[in-house]
């Protein structure tokens, strides 16, 4: 309670404040899933792996620029870009590509795949780049983690990607011992922007998101979940959007026209049924 008293001209005032606790919004309606376009790159290209085989590679565009512009031009309020090369190599490859699509883009953009020394976070973040995704190094050396997210905070997203559960590292082609689980559980209490989990064995399948797996690892954390790997209709939008998930990333659907974007996020708002109508009329 906080008691206040004054003057005024007809005479003397006294006002009692009580002062209430802030509390969080309760409930889910008002949460929107985020989507996120993915631009995967390889030799300055536009491609997608089926299942992280960097031997399973289709190109669907010559020009990354061009393709953040399309997904723009379509609704995207933000872009997942993957350094192919650079998560295999341990450095960033494709600069040039990601540096044509941010100037191109005008939305904010989140680069993941190489990103393993400081000197590179502070290229990227120069670049222009929003957030730096950063999944092998975090499991390698956790120390050198924590303190990035201290001098980056807000900046950095914790990409854990899994193979039946366990932590896969270097571009996928290794996976260690760690549950995906335990790895998120290592940074508690930091200030990370977000964690990215990726089920592997959904990825470029087009055959539905692990959504037991992703609602497990929203519910063990404490940061936004952001879900990836086998999103390919408006359906599997509005399941990972009950759970709520943060965001989800869609790739293989968009390039093949599984899913439009449009309807990606008309079912991130709810609006399964309006999509449905007016794309059939």
């Amino acid at each position: 309670m906080r008691h206040f008293c004054g003057h005024l001209s007809g005479g003397r005032f006294c006002v009692i404040l009580r002062v209430l606790p802030l509390r969080p919004a309760t409930g889910r309606s008002s949460q929107r899933v985020e989507i996120w376009p993915a631009i995967d790159l390889r030799g300055g290209k536009c491609v997608r792996l089926q299942q992280g085989d960097y031997q399973q590679e289709t190109v669907f565009g010559e020009d990354p620029a061009a393709m953040a512009r399309h997904w723009v031009g379509l609704g995207a309020k933000c872009l997942h870009l993957v350094d192919l090369d650079g998560a295999r190599d341990g450095r960033p490859a494709n600069l040039r590509s990601v540096r044509a699509i941010v100037e191109a883009a005008g939305v904010p953009c989140e680069l993941g795949g190489g990103v393993r020394n400081e000197e590179t976070i502070r290229e990227l973040i120069e670049l222009g780049l929003g957030r730096l995704v950063i999944g092998t190094l975090a499991l390698r050396e956790p120390d050198w983690f924590r303190r990035m997210c201290r001098k980056y905070p807000g900046q950095l997203v914790l990409g854990i990607d899994a193979r039946d559960g366990r932590v896969a590292t270097d571009g996928w082609l290794a996976t260690s011992d760690v549950a995906a689980s335990e790895l998120a559980g290592r940074f508690a209490g930091e200030p990370i922007a977000a964690v990215i989990y990726t089920d592997i064995a959904a990825d470029g399948m087009m055959a539905g998101p692990n959504v037991a797996a992703m609602t497990a690892m929203r519910a063990a954390v404490e940061w936004p979940v952001v879900a990836s790997g086998g999103v390919t209709t408006r359906a599997d939008v509005a399941r990972l959007a009950a759970v709520p998930m943060a965001g989800c990333i869609i790739g293989r659907a968009l390039y093949e026209g599984t899913l439009t974007l449009p309807e990606a996020l008309a079912a991130a708002e709810g609006k399964i049924e309006k999509c449905k109508l007016k794309i059939e009329n």
